[in-house]
């Protein structure tokens, strides 16, 4: 790599370590990282804010598995990228931003230079797991070795590099690095201990999380060894479609809490057990979980939770091991008939609107199956996350949980579909939130997308203003005006149609726009929420 300077090296590094996509905006800050872009063989797909580009990456590393990459600018740059960055770290999505920033001798001086900040580095530790500066020529080898270790090492999550304006044009100078211990290996003490505990019990309970999503294989052996009911928080959705041992229904519903309360050995899977999934109606209640064996990458994450026995490790490492460490004959504790119970109990808990809104969920996975399902908050996602079944192990994801972006869902299909542009996207969003990024749809005409946006139109933060309501105020602040989506589907050149808000109406609008190719819009016309009168 002699005779690049510090921007093009990096850029080649990246295309090195597997990377073929970066979302950016590119900047007078960024000049020198897209010197070398063009000629690379990374593809780059520009949103229209960088808040689109972090959750294009988001979207990108859920679907994918690999680190999702953005490039910003500075300054206005990177705090845009912080609220998908924290997106990212609540729900452990490894994401890669990459940031200019201005020359080394001005920073922290407050000198007003264009996009200063008096600590960009410090400001983006607050919700990465690493920040690094590239300082000198020499630095680069070092800090991508470190970032990139944070990525695939331990609980991932979202780094930070930032170049300074005078470093990035110098030339590049290839440093050793010293090798980074790898994780230690599954310990197999452990292993045995938690298959005698699970051998040994009568009523055991999965709990999967996201951190099992590309297990599936091998969650499904241990589940049957076990006939042990598999309970999936939403980020593991998908897993075990019609299987008669899942259980895809929230943790937080009392028939599930039940479910698990009733285990003589509870197993959670990659779930961090934290309260937008297990507690998500803020009772401070959490379901007693009794023998807990707890699997995660992250051992700081089994420090917070007591447990019988706690394995540091991946999922899809840890369940062959404990498969064959299990007896070789099958065990039969009831676990299909307390699977059917608990479906049953919280399908009726959900309530009738929320069951009429999963049966648009499974009307519109029955005209598109195997789809990508990416939402943001709003009425269908929340009854899903609640009760709902996808056919595609980590094929349903959403920001409606853990860090809870509004603004997530639109940029998110997107790069979702750039990572596998074999299926069809779905995304599912509401009126209000779609204002938050809704000129990020024009990526997807760029781009020749097969996504279609799903925009539930109930004119208004329904769920914002029953809160309001339910707390005895006056609600307030929940109305906003909704734009003509027609129109703005024809500007921004996607195919349009509408439908109500019934099973059969909407799956057969999807279908006709996916039958078009490429990106469309359907907007679904959902009864407008009225407040009650005092």
């Amino acid at each position: 790599m002699s005779g690049m300077t510090i921007g093009e090296a990096l850029v080649a590094k990246l295309r090195q370590r597997d990377v073929t996509c970066v979302f950016g905006i590119p900047g007078v800050h960024t000049v020198e990282l897209y010197r070398g872009l063009a000629a690379s063989g990374i593809r780059h797909i520009t949103p229209r804010h960088e808040q689109g580009a972090g959750f294009m990456a988001d979207g990108y590393a859920r679907a994918s598995g690999k680190p999702g990459v953005a490039f910003v600018i500075t300054g206005p740059g990177l705090t845009n990228t912080l609220t998908p960055m924290a997106q990212a770290r609540g729900d452990s999505i490894p994401m890669l931003v990459v940031s200019g920033v201005n020359k080394t001798a001005s920073l922290g001086k407050s000198l007003g230079h264009l996009h200063e900040l008096p600590d960009q580095l410090g400001l983006a530790k607050t919700v990465a797991l690493a920040s690094e500066q590239v300082s000198d020529r020499n630095a680069l080898d070092p800090v991508l070795a470190r970032v990139f270790h944070n990525l695939t090492n331990g609980r991932p999550g979202p780094v930070h590099i930032e170049v300074p304006l005078d470093i990035a044009a110098l030339e590049y100078q290839e440093t050793p690095v010293e090798s980074i211990d790898p994780e230690s290996p599954v310990n197999p003490v452990l292993i045995t201990h938690a298959a005698k505990q699970l051998a040994e019990a009568k009523k055991v309970v999965i709990l999967a999380g996201g951190g099992a999503k590309r297990a599936e294989a091998g969650l499904q052996a241990l589940a049957e060894a076990l006939d042990a009911p598999v309970v999936q928080t939403v980020n593991a959705r998908g897993l075990m479609h019609g299987h008669i041992l899942t259980v895809p229904a929230s943790p937080s519903l009392k028939a599930v809490r039940a479910l698990i309360e009733s285990a003589d050995c509870v197993l959670a899977l990659g779930s961090e057990l934290g309260p937008t999934d297990y507690d998500m109606y803020a009772t401070g209640q959490f379901a007693e979980m009794s023998g807990l064996i707890w699997v995660d990458r992250c051992s700081d994450q089994l420090s917070r939770h007591e447990a019988a026995v706690a394995i540091q490790g991946d999922v899809d490492l840890v369940l062959p091991a404990l498969v064959e460490a299990l007896p070789q004959e099958a065990k039969q504790s009831d676990g299909a008939e307390r699977a059917r119970k608990t479906r049953d109990a919280a399908w009726q808990e959900i309530g009738p609107n929320y069951r009429h809104q999963v049966e648009i969920l499974n009307a519109m996975r029955s005209a598109s199956p195997n789809a990508l399902m990416v939402g943001d908050s709003t009425q269908p996602i929340y009854a899903g996350n609640l009760y709902y079944d996808h056919d595609r192990a980590g094929g349903w994801f959403n920001a409606a949980t853990g860090y809870g972006a509004l603004g997530y869902g639109i940029p998110a299909a997107i790069g979702a579909s750039i990572a596998d542009p074999t299926v069809r996207v779905i995304c599912i969003v509401g009126d209000g939130g779609a204002q938050f990024s809704l000129p990020e749809a024009m990526a997807a005409a760029d781009e020749n997308l097969s996504v279609t946006f799903v925009i539930w139109n109930n004119h208004g933060y329904r769920e914002i203003a029953t809160s309001m309501q339910d707390a005895g105020v006056t609600v307030i602040g929940c109305n906003p005006s909704p734009p003509d989506f027609a129109a703005t589907a024809k500007s921004f050149g996607l195919s349009f149609t509408t439908a109500p808000a019934e099973p059969q109406a909407v799956a057969q609008a999807l279908r006709e726009s996916a039958a078009l190719g490429g990106p469309a819009m359907i907007e679904i016309t959902a009864p407008k929420f009225e407040p009650q009168k005092d």
